[in-house]
């Protein structure tokens, strides 16, 4: 028999809850494009809102 993710899932989300951080994501996007790899955490910290 075959799982689906609904027989685990306990709500609705499909993500974790924010962790209230808040970053230039279109900045970031870009950034990622020029770079072609994903950023580093110290890189994406860069582009975090304070």
């Amino acid at each position: 028999m075959e799982r689906d993710i609904a027989d685990y899932a306990k709500d609705g989300r499909l993500t974790e809850p924010s962790d209230g951080k808040r970053y230039e994501w279109q900045k970031m996007i870009d950034a990622v494009k020029a770079s072609g790899r994903p950023l580093t955490d110290e890189e994406a910290g860069q582009y975090r809102v304070k």
